[in-house]
């Protein structure tokens, strides 16, 4: 019984970080997102040097460096290319 109890409370504790762990960046369906190629170029002209490009959520996220050649997390709105939000 206290294990059962031990595993619920370690399930909902470790819940919310996952939640917070990327944006929520558009409700529109992927028929209306930019194509990866289109957001990468967009991402190039914004002086990003990507390392990885990838979906995560219903964002485009980027690992790589900015144009200071600062590491950067980027997480975007794949409509409209704008960034949602930003890491290391």
């Amino acid at each position: 019984m206290k294990l059962k109890l031990i595993a619920a409370l370690a399930i909902i504790s470790v819940t919310p970080a996952l939640a917070l762990a990327s944006p929520s960046c558009t409700g529109e369906p992927k028929s209306k997102w930019m194509s990866e190629d289109a957001m990468k170029a967009k991402i190039g002209a914004m002086g990003y040097k990507v390392k990885t490009f990838q979906i995560t959520g219903n964002c485009y996220e980027i690992y790589g460096k900015d144009k200071g050649g600062n590491r950067a997390e980027v997480y975007f709105n794949p409509v409209s290319g704008d960034i949602v939000q930003m890491g290391d």
